[in-house]
Formats: C-alpha cells, sequence, structure tokens
C-alpha cells in the first residue's frame, strides 16, 4: 500500500495545478473519440433488461455477438465455449482458479504489463518471468521459458500484441508455445485485447480455436470498441476434447457462483461490439500518425529511439540511461510537465527506457513530445 515515489511526484504537480503533457492515456473513453453515444444508449436501455436471467456463461445473444466477431477472424467458435465475464481482469482470475492451488505457478512474459502481479497476489499464485528479448523486433527467449518451468507450473501467459511492446506472437514462437503446453500439461492463456490494433498485415491472427493445447483466449470491448466502462469481456475455450470439456465444466461452475454479468450489457453486446468499427479506424489512424510525429522527432534526436511495435496503442522509447527510469520519469515531470511511464513499471531489465500511449490527441502528443525531447537536448546530455 506505500505510495511509491513517481506516484508522490505526480500527485504534488496535480494539486499544484501545473498543467500536464499525459502521455500515459490508456482510458479512450477519454482520447477525443467520436462514438455513437445515442445508439449505445438506447441498447442498453432495452425492456427485456428488466428480467433476470441467470445464465452462468452469459446470454446467447452476448455470446452469439462474441462468435460473430470471431468469425470475422475466419473462426468458428462454438458457443459452448464462450464465457462472459464483466473484465479481462476477472477473466485471469477465473482462469487463475481454475487452473491453480494455492501456491502453483504460472509463467508471464516480461516485459509486460503490471497488472498480472495483483491478479496472482489475490488468487495465491506466484508468477514466474520469463524474458522476451529485442534484437530489431522481440522474440521469447525460450530458454529462458523452459528454465522457469517446474512442477508447480500450471499455465503460460501471453499477450497478443504484448502490452507494451506491441510484439505479436510469431507462428513460428505460436507452434513451440503449443509444444511446450503439450508435452508439460500446462495451460496456454491467451490476452488478445489489443488484437484488432495491427500495424502489419498477417499479425492478428487469434489463437481462438487453437486444438493443439488446453487455450483460454482472453478479449473484450474495453480495447476492441474502446468501452471500458461497459464491463464485458469473455474467456475461449479451446484445446483437446478431453481437456477442453472438464475445463469448460469446472468454468461454468466459478461463473455460477459468481453470476456478475449484468443484464444491459449483455442484451447491448451487439451494439456496442458493432461499436468497433468507427471507432477502430479512429484509434488506428490516431496511433499511426503519432508514430509518425514520433519518428519525425526522433531524426532531431539521435541520442534516442524508438524500439519497433507491431500493434497496440504503445511506443517504447530507449534513451540515453544516465539516471534510474523513475528518476528520468520524475524529472521530466517536474521540469518538463511530461507524464510517461518509467520501464521498470513494465520490467524491463535495466534502464533506459520509457513508454508513451499513441493514442494521446495528435496536438497533444506533438507538444509533449517536444517538451520530452527538449530534456534531451540539454548539452550535458547532447
Amino acid at each position: 500500500m506505500e505510495t511509491n515515489r513517481f506516484s508522490q511526484a505526480l500527485a504534488e504537480i496535480r494539486a499544484a495545478g501545473v498543467p500536464i503533457f499525459d502521455l500515459t492515456l490508456s482510458n479512450p473513453s477519454r482520447a477525443g473519440l467520436r462514438f455513437d453515444a445515442a445508439n449505445i444508449l438506447t441498447a442498453l436501455s432495452s425492456p427485456k433488461v428488466m428480467d433476470y436471467d441467470p445464465q452462468p456463461l452469459g446470454l446467447s445473444s452476448a455470446r452469439a455477438a462474441v462468435i460473430a466477431y470471431y468469425r470475422e477472424h475466419g473462426v468458428e467458435v462454438d458457443p459452448s465455449a464462450v464465457l462472459l465475464t464483466t473484465s479481462t481482469s476477472e477473466a485471469y482470475s477465473h482462469v487463475f482458479r481454475l487452473l491453480c492451488d494455492p501456491g502453483d505457478e504460472v509463467l508471464v512474459a516480461k516485459p509486460s504489463y503490471p497488472l498480472f502481479e495483483f491478479l496472482a497476489d489475490l488468487q495465491d499464485v506466484k508468477l514466474r518471468g520469463f524474458s522476451l528479448l529485442y534484437d530489431h523486433g522481440w522474440q521469447i527467449d525460450f530458454e529462458s521459458l523452459k528454465a522457469q518451468i517446474s512442477d508447480k507450473t500450471r499455465a503460460i501467459v501471453v499477450v497478443h500484441p504484448n502490452n507494451p511492446t506491441g510484439s505479436y506472437v510469431s507462428v513460428e514462437e505460436r507452434n513451440a508455445l503449443m509444444k511446450i503446453c503439450r508435452e508439460q500439461n500446462l495451460g496456454l492463456i491467451v490476452d488478445e485485447v489489443f488484437l484488432d490494433y495491427g500495424l502489419e498485415e498477417g499479425k492478428a491472427q487469434t489463437f481462438a480455436g487453437s486444438n493443439e493445447a488446453l487455450t483460454f483466449v482472453l478479449s473484450g470491448v474495453s480495447k476492441i470498441s474502446a468501452l471500458p466502462q461497459m464491463k464485458l469481456a469473455w474467456i475461449v475455450t479451446s484445446g483437446p476434447q478431453e481437456l477442453r470439456t472438464t475445463a469448460l465444466e469446472r468454468l461454468e461452475v466459478i461463473a455460477d457462483t459468481y453470476l456478475s454479468m449484468n443484464a444491459p450489457v449483455q442484451w447491448a453486446a451487439p451494439v456496442l461490439l458493432e461499436e468497433r468499427r468507427s471507432i477502430q479506424p479512429q484509434l488506428m489512424s490516431r496511433v499511426k500518425a503519432n508514430l509518425d510525429e514520433l519518428d519525425r522527432q526522433l531524426e532531431s534526436h539521435p541520442q534516442c529511439s524508438r524500439l519497433a511495435v507491431q500493434g497496440g496503442w504503445y511506443a517504447v522509447l530507449r534513451l540515453p540511461a544516465v539516471q534510474s527510469d523513475e528518476d528520468l520519469a520524475i524529472a521530466l515531470l517536474r521540469e518538463k510537465g511530461v507524464l510517461v511511464h518509467p520501464g521498470h513499471f513494465y520490467d524491463f531489465p535495466r534502464d533506459g527506457y520509457l513508454v508513451v500511449s499513441l493514442i494521446v490527441p495528435a496536438e497533444e502528443f506533438c507538444l509533449a513530445c517536444e517538451s520530452l525531447f527538449s530534456w534531451f537536448a540539454q548539452p550535458e546530455l547532447s
């Protein structure tokens, strides 16, 4: 519960009323996007919401909308394999509870999203990290992964594409992961919330419907339709028939125990998912424009660079490691009014990395980057 130095500095700056360029923006509902609010609100006000129909997997109409989404990705999903949850965080909790007893272990890539540590702690699960390596792009370090497997390992988590590296799991990596999971009797948990935001053709291939190993694909409208406030997510389970059947039976018991999905959002699910057709082009246009602007400004600052990104909403900057990432982020906040995430938030193995959001409105993003890079234009850093 302790507040770290970075959070303390941010609280002080905000309390003083100092303007901040926020390059950590992750909330799409505050990113200046154009939503069809009337259509969404109408869908939420359906008279059907007055009836209570406690379906552990979720209402069939809502699950049908999810199935239709995967059909557009070229995969036919069995309706019995879809389980609705209020968030991907809840989905992780369900799958951790399904696969693990207290003290069991789950392998997670590093760098990656810091939420996993909290979710694992809440489920009494231990995380063990394996490395992503960078060499003109990110790759899974399979030697590192294999070295972390023990008799307590129950699952491997991959984020496809990864947050914050923006790297998709390649076909070769996918095949290797499936082989390991089959041989070691492990579950494969695949977080695909950023799947649709690919910058390269052919990378956004869903894991849904994979039968090589017991696989749990997690996603939701938080990113797909940029509607995190609607609290609609899901788990799609696939794999060898016996393992899949047993997993689905037990997941249904877990879901039935909580019955957390609310009726308005379930009835509105088709409309909420349809919103992606308008929102995703807006977001992709902004991400690409901001990447172009970032690269343009980097040309004037050769001591700084960005790492390759294949998809998602973030970019990783590699910078001179003249101080810790936390010290640098605090200095940028106090002296330049620019809020960025230090790399250690995402378990980068060394200093010299900052993470910036690419969904910031373009004009603000341009000004924020100018202010950020002016720090590195100082004579002692040039």
